[in-house]
């Protein structure tokens, strides 16, 4: 340990209720590098890092760092831009157990919240009351309102909600010297009672008359006034809030409150807040996608449209817009595109109902015609307005898809002007950034003056770091100009701290130093935030010149420039902090312990500095261990693929560290039956009926469990009497070829042909009275086995023997068809990064054509070459649970689609992520857990409120797996559904 001992820390551990993290450990180092870094730029090794459970925990942290002279460094959901929650202190992480909501009162409309709550959770929350808490920033699916209070996020709407600083009504907060204080909305007379009253609380009556000291001075008042932005500017978060306490002053109130959000931490530790609450909007809500030929006219339509009092007004460049067409999830949300605008302006109205939302809109757009501004103006209503929003909030994880070292920077895009002076200034600055010899992206907030321009710098090279500093020193000469904010709602951290005197002068600055040494004399808050800051082009996650590691992979990372720049894509805007309530499936293990290790960021970020250079200072075979460490709860379920804006593919770099990491290791053996899965169902078939009496067995299969290291609850597939393959050459009677059928390939993937071989039975015959000749070709297994758990080198040799045999014959006329969708997918996903460049384009050919069960009915129907007359007419409801590897691959809309192919048939989407078994993880007794904890998010509790007549769809076999043994139901794949439904 350096500077303390770990002594003192076992001492804290003794009393301490939460989780610690310091010493040199695997676990305790891997903590400590996860938490390095945030979504900025910078990277600095914190001492500790702590997960409180309770405030007297908090209260321990507080004493402990007085007494060891650290500083603490608070931090929620770790999405800050500007370092806010990187240092050298003792970082403390709220987000895990601080998110109860401790009150609602719907008739004064305010909630009393933990700061660990998510933003979307608490509306989700309030959604029933028909309230909800405005201020709304990209990050809102797990943006958590103690972060927000610390940078006083503002967000999308903020033209019409404010800032959180203006919904802020009362905090209650640990000070410095651990006292609990509370600070609302106060009269002059009761404010000035408080401090010259009875009050035992020494530092808060400290606090509140040093503040007195200011805000009653005309000279600072007036000096304040003078040097913070013109009141035009709306976005404002330089510095402390002095300007606002100055203002409400002036109406005889103070509320510190005002002065706490946006100081980022560094006056005290927000415990409990107290949240002022708006009405839901009206029914109708549109957007109108203006489609500018440029930059320069979108920011005029802007000007227009603001005169029609929009709720929200945001613009989206080119640039981002260009990287949404070969995303697997955003390219979908492009449908309302015309052409190809070089910049969308997308203003919101709102309505009682869609006309009333028309007429507002249609005035928009004939002002805009008459002034020559855009070219196409689709409006948009309810789940397709959605989808357009969703682009302009992945913006930031959008534009991380820029190949090369030159990336988008986050240093000037806070920078906030009056809205009438948006178009010059971003005028000027495109002139600015072209006399560096940079182009950047500009996005986000017109309506508000505030855009999020992003200049493309290569931050590992000397030059780099130089122009860094060079385009803020530049750009903070522009925004005084303007008379603007260099910050307007990211906050200064340690990005833009050391600029303050310049933009708001030497007199200010220090009544900035004097707050923060009247709030926390002893620096146990944040320290060397906002003040007192660091050089701003110090710390950087990366060092400079430094050569480009030359990583020799089994797996092809061409596209990706290799596997060092694939995790360097993840820009720590935390999309993967996503919880059950926000839906989607990335990522399944983080939802289950809300743990910040178990994230694809806390993936990739410790993939990356495992494998920068100047991270290789110990024993590689620790790092190592960090990093298996990290990575053991990834259930390789492929969420992160499609659903990381940057497609940060976590799964396919798990399973080529794992493989290096054998050769390093050796192989554990019930790794190696995991991965040999196929040879060991071979083995077993031979005398099925004895696999089957050991694990249908309660205590002999718990026996056989423990053997291999599985949790002796879970229970195992059992094998068929016989194979899919045998069946299906032994046939007796087989259909004869009738004139004119189409033939289609059956891939008889490893699970269908040993465990449900029923269903492989059913997928036959039910093709094969449909009128296709079904066939099963010459294959290997499709190596998932051996994927799941690190083997690939023995993956890549089936892919190459499944490439060379069916390469000939899988067409668009004749295309291979699949019942387990994590083995039909392979060739869709690993196995064209698999094989040699001599099979790539046989690998692709096959790719296009290798179609879920479900995928091949649905598209003959629509082609009308199946009739939903040969199906019953009787009424059903399905429930659908979806396979992972297909909603990241592929999508549910086919298995919808063919499951309603009987008329009567509704088929419901189950709004979960993943089922939690993924393979074998949910078998192995250290996992078990949390599998079946993944399971009760949504699955299982769903299943469970299922009447019997209700079935259950699930087209993985873990994932029947898992519904079977998490609920007891049965659940049936799309294709026994149909087989059951035919009356033919």
């Amino acid at each position: 340990m350096n500077r303390v001992s770990l002594f003192n820390f076992n001492g804290l551990r003794s009393d301490f209720e939460g989780e610690l993290y310091y010493d040199d450990s695997t676990l305790h180092a891997a903590q400590k590098s996860i938490y390095a870094t945030d979504a900025s730029v910078y990277q600095e090794m914190p001492v500790a890092v702590a997960l409180p459970r309770t405030v007297e925990d908090i209260r321990r942290l507080i004493r402990f760092a007085h007494d060891q002279k650290l500083t603490l460094i608070p931090r929620a959901a770790g999405t800050s831009l500007a370092g806010q929650v990187v240092g050298s202190g003792f970082v403390v992480d709220i987000s895990k157990h601080f998110g109860k909501i401790l009150e609602v009162n719907t008739e004064e409309k305010w909630v009393r919240v933990q700061p660990g709550v998510i933003r979307d959770d608490l509306n989700k929350y309030l959604a029933k009351y028909g309230l909800l808490f405005g201020p709304e920033t990209s990050t809102a699916s797990r943006a958590m309102i103690g972060g927000m209070i610390g940078n006083n996020s503002s967000g999308l709407h903020s033209i019409t909600w404010g800032s959180t600083r203006d919904n802020l009504l009362e905090v209650k907060v640990l000070l410095s010297d651990g006292s609990e204080a509370v600070f609302n909305n106060l009269s002059i007379p009761e404010y000035t009672g408080q401090f010259a009253g009875a009050d035992t609380n020494k530092l808060r009556k400290s606090i509140l008359a040093g503040m007195w000291g200011m805000l009653s001075n005309p000279v600072d008042q007036e000096l304040i006034k003078k040097k913070f932005p013109k009141p035009t500017v709306t976005r404002r978060n330089s510095g402390y809030a002095l300007d606002t306490l100055v203002t409400n002053f002036e109406k005889n109130n103070i509320n510190l409150c005002n002065l706490i959000a946006g100081s980022e931490g560094t006056l005290c530790f927000v415990t409990e807040a107290k949240l002022s609450l708006v009405d839901v909007p009206p029914a109708a809500v549109g957007v109108v996608c203006v489609h500018a030929n440029s930059l320069a006219e979108s920011l005029h339509a802007n000007r227009v449209a603001m005169k029609h009092d929009p709720k929200a007004s945001e613009l989206v460049d080119r640039y981002i817009m260009d990287f949404t067409k070969d995303h697997t999830v955003y390219s979908q949300n492009r449908f309302f595109m015309e052409g190809d605008p070089a910049a969308l302006l997308m203003v919101e109205f709102w309505g009682n109902t869609e006309e009333e939302v028309r007429f507002r809109a249609d005035a928009l757009i004939a002002e805009l015609r008459l002034e020559g501004l855009g070219y196409a103006f689709p409006l948009l209503f309810g789940d397709e307005a959605n989808k357009a929003w969703e682009i302009r909030k992945a913006g930031l994880g959008l534009i991380r898809n820029l190949p090369g070292d030159t990336q988008p920077v986050n240093l000037i895009e806070d920078c906030a002007v009056a809205v009438e002076d948006l178009p010059d200034y971003i005028e000027d600055l495109a002139a600015l950034l072209a006399a560096h010899g940079l182009h950047a992206s500009y996005y986000a907030h017109a309506g508000a003056g505030e855009l999020h321009v992003e200049p493309m710098i290569n931050l590992k090279t000397s030059a780099g770091k130089r122009q860094f500093r060079e385009v803020l020193a530049d750009t903070a000469k522009l925004v005084r100009k303007y008379d603007g904010a260099l910050s307007g709602e990211h906050g200064d951290g340690r990005l833009r701290g050391e600029f303050i005197p310049y933009m708001m002068g030497e007199e200010v600055y220090e009544m900035f130093r004097q707050v923060k040494r009247l709030w926390d004399p002893n620096g146990i808050f944040n320290a060397n935030k906002i003040v007192d800051t660091p050089p701003m082009n110090e710390f950087l996650r990366y060092e400079q010149d430094k050569p480009q590691p030359l990583v020799s992979t089994i797996f092809d990372f061409t596209k990706d420039e290799g596997m060092l720049r694939l995790a360097e894509k993840c820009s720590g805007s935390g999309d993967c902090r996503k919880t059950e309530l926000t839906g989607g499936t990335m990522c399944p293990s983080y939802m289950a312990t809300r743990s910040e290790r178990d994230t694809t960021r806390a993936r990739a970020n410790i993939l990356r500095q495992y494998l920068t250079p100047d991270n290789k200072k110990a024993e590689i075979s620790t790092t190592q261990d960090m990093v298996k460490e990290v990575l053991d709860l990834c259930l390789s379920c492929k969420g992160c693929k499609s659903e990381c804006p940057s497609s940060v593919d976590i799964g396919k770099m798990k399973a080529e560290f794992t493989q290096q990491y054998y050769e390093s290791h050796g192989i554990p053996v019930r790794s190696r039956l995991i991965a040999n899965f196929s040879k060991q169902m071979k083995l077993a078939s031979v005398a099925p009926w004895a696999f089957n009496g050991v694990f249908g067995t309660p205590s002999l299969r718990k026996i056989a469990n423990r053997m291999v290291g599985f949790h002796p609850e879970r229970s195992m597939p059992y094998l068929h009497s016989t194979t899919l393959k045998s069946w299906f050459s032994n046939r007796k009677t087989k259909p004869a070829s009738q004139p004119g059928s189409k033939k289609v390939f059956l891939f008889c993937d490893e699970f269908t042909n040993y465990n449900d071989v029923e269903i492989g039975e059913k997928a036959v015959e039910l093709l094969e009275k449909l009128g296709y000749e079904v066939l099963i070709p010459e294959h290997q297994e499709s190596g998932r086995s051996y994927l799941s758990k690190g083997f690939v080198k023995e993956a890549q040799k089936l892919a190459i023997a499944n490439v060379e045999l069916l390469s000939g014959l899988i067409a668009c006329e004749t295309p291979l068809i699949g019942i387990e969708p994590s083995a039909i997918l392979s060739f869709r996903d690993e196995y064209i990064d698999l094989v040699p460049e001599r099979l790539k384009e046989a690998a692709r050919g096959i790719s296009a054509h290798a179609l879920l069960f479900e995928e091949f009915i649905a598209r003959e129907l629509d082609a009308k070459r199946i009739s939903k007359e040969v199906f019953t007419k009787d009424t059903k409801l399905i429930k659908l649970h979806g396979h992972c590897h297909q909603k990241a691959l592929s999508t549910l809309s086919a298995s919808k689609k063919a499951l309603s192919i009987p008329e009567n048939y509704k088929v419901q989407l189950i709004p979960s992520g993943c089922c939690g078994m993924a393979g074998s993880f949910g078998y192995e007794e250290e996992h078990y857990e949390v599998s079946m904890k993944i399971g009760e998010l949504v699955l299982f509790p769903t299943v469970r409120l299922q009447p019997d007549e209700v079935l259950i769809a699930a087209s993985g076999t873990s994932c029947r797996h898992q519904i079977k043994d998490g609920t007891g139901r049965k659940s049936k794949h799309p294709v026994e559904i149909l087989w059951d439904a035919l009356v033919i």
